[in-house]
């Protein structure tokens, strides 16, 4: 469990000892945020012709103030870092589908080189069968006119 921390700060001129679970630099930060809030306040037309309850009552009324816009920001804060936690959810949805899909593709386009090698080594067989059946042709058509000229010779 954290200590307790007793810090001595000045606030409005008086001395005044804070207690809490808070580090010392952070009771700091508060003691000056009243004092810096007091004189603002102070600066305000009108401020010093008020009874004193009425000068506290504006001062808690701005602290209020700084509290609330505060709050809304970070409540607005709060709402974009969830809007934009749900895009980024979106878009690794939208990534590992388009990783499937791409995986897809892939065996697909390997599939069809495996086509394509199969289809040129049948061209290249064809053509070989091509190319011996013209000189098979060729050398009995030569045959052929042979014998007819040995036969015509005779």
């Amino acid at each position: 469990m954290a200590l307790k921390n007793n810090v001595q700060v000045v606030i409005d001129g008086k001395v005044y000892t804070l207690s809490g679970y808070e580090d010392p630099e952070y009771l700091n930060k508060v003691a000056a945020y009243i004092n810096a809030k007091l004189s603002e306040v102070r600066m305000a037309e009108g401020y010093k012709r008020q009874n004193r309850e009425v000068q506290n009552i504006l001062m808690y009324l701005n602290v209020a103030d700084d509290y609330y816009k505060a709050k809304k920001n970070a409540d607005t804060a709060s709402l974009e870092l969830e809007e934009r936690n749900k895009e980024i959810s979106n878009l690794k949805h939208e990534l590992v589908g388009l990783k499937l899909r791409m995986e897809e593709e892939e065996l697909e386009l390997e599939a069809l080189r495996k086509t394509v090698s199969e289809q040129e080594k049948t061209i290249i067989r064809l053509e070989a069968e091509k190319t011996h059946t013209r000189k098979a042709q060729n050398e009995k058509r030569s045959k052929d006119g042979q014998d007819k000229n040995e036969n015509q010779d005779k």
